[in-house]
């Protein structure tokens, strides 16, 4: 087992503060031009490039965090303990939200996209029997869905996986850990997963569009599976992170630099992108892609370390809270859009009141939770705060090497 080391407070703030861009990247999809479940009538494309500056990196950083704290899990209990635990934090919301938190957000996207007519208990009825005709030119609505909590399944199959591996290995994890700390010494930090990064994007993307459907998603499996298990290894040294902190700048001006490159080749005219001559730049920008999401995670690991490895109440609470927020934010934001359209707000008041509601209502739902114990385990709480009679109080699902 690897040596104890201090909590790593700075990847509870990283997680905090990648699971609240969600909500700000997730009101900025209803500005932009990519499709979504509803749009603005002044949707376009003008702050796309701001939308860029995450969706490169934002939730392979969260995925990076997860194999961190599941990694630092398993250094405390045995493997079937945590197989349990992380079946029961993930599945049981998972199943929950399709059931009662995601259905809204599909209804509000036929009456939009399809003009449905129909009651939300005529939907419900259809979204439970798996209807599949809401279709719009060739695509399809799949029902029932999980939507934005596609994150649970997949973070579910890759901490079996690894609780898996880490049972049949034993010492030789650490073994291995310890070898790949050496082996990503210095400036190869940056440049050895970027180098990963790029040959799954380059190899796989093309062939495997995302889709977040699980049984066919290969490239983002390839992609958040290997950074999970990076995040899992470097969990396991404990020297490994000062060097993040060192590299924390040059980071961030690759990963700005990389940003600037891709803004300008999104921006070309499209029949120059689609050019079956251009095919060769296609390959480099899909490198720049993936230099840019590993440069962006070394830069906010690196930083986060260097000014966020500290403990407080605020850490503490939204460390529990931001769950049942992820749990519930992209229906309100959704919902809250649809039902206020009519209003006819300037869009930057209306962004504006969408962030500050979908806040204010999440947190008054974690407020409700927390103090129901039967629905806590729903929103991924364990049952009471101080755990189940006569056992003692198991400590949140986060990083706590």
């Amino acid at each position: 087992m690897y040596a104890a080391q201090a909590r790593l407070y700075f990847i509870d703030w990283l997680r905090i503060i990648a699971f609240f861009l969600l909500i700000l990247y997730h009101v900025g999809m209803y500005y932009v031009s990519w499709d979504w479940h509803v749009k603005s009538p002044a949707a376009s494309d003008a702050i796309e490039p701001l939308m860029m500056l995450s969706s490169p990196w934002r939730l392979s950083l969260l995925f990076l965090v997860s194999g961190v704290a599941s990694s630092c899990m398993l250094a405390k209990i045995p493997a079937g303990r945590f197989a349990r635990q992380r079946s029961w934090r993930l599945l049981l919301p998972l199943v929950f939200g399709m059931l009662v938190i995601v259905p809204p957000q599909a209804y509000f996207e036929v009456i939009e996209k399809l003009q449905y007519q129909g009651s939300y208990g005529d939907f419900m009825r259809l979204y439970v029997s798996g209807y599949a005709l809401f279709c719009k030119e060739g695509d399809c609505l799949d029902l029932p869905t999980w939507n934005h909590l596609w994150f649970l399944p997949y973070l579910w199959v890759y901490a079996m996986l690894f609780a898996l591996l880490a049972a049949r290995l034993g010492p030789r994890l650490d073994r291995g850990a310890a070898r790949l700390a050496r082996l990503l010494a210095g400036w190869r930090l940056i440049v050895l997963p970027a180098i990963a990064v790029g040959i799954i994007r380059v190899l796989l993307a093309p062939q495997f569009p995302s889709t977040h459907g699980l049984f066919d998603d290969w490239f983002n499996h390839a992609n958040y599976f290997f950074l999970f298990m990076l995040g899992a290894m470097m969990a396991r040294q404990v020297d490994i992170w000062p060097h993040v902190e060192a590299l924390r700048w040059p980071a961030f001006g690759l990963a700005l630099a990389c940003w600037a490159a891709l803004i300008i080749y999104y921006s070309l005219p499209e029949n120059l992108t689609l050019d079956p001559q251009q095919h060769a730049w296609r390959v480099l920008m899909r490198w720049v892609y993936a230099s840019c999401a590993w440069c962006a995670i070394v830069a906010a690991c690196g930083f986060a370390r260097r000014h966020l490895n500290f403990d407080n109440p605020g850490r503490r609470y939204l460390t529990q809270a931001v769950f049942p927020v992820y749990i519930v934010h992209q229906t309100l934001i959704v919902s809250i859009a649809h039902l206020i359209k009519p209003a006819g707000i300037a869009p930057p008041a209306e962004a504006l009141v969408l962030v500050v509601l979908t806040l204010c209502i999440s947190f008054g739902v974690v407020e409700a939770v927390r103090r129901l114990a039967p629905v806590r385990p729903l929103f991924g709480l364990a049952r009471s705060a101080q755990g189940a009679p006569g056992r003692k109080a198991e400590k949140p699902a986060t990083a706590n090497c």
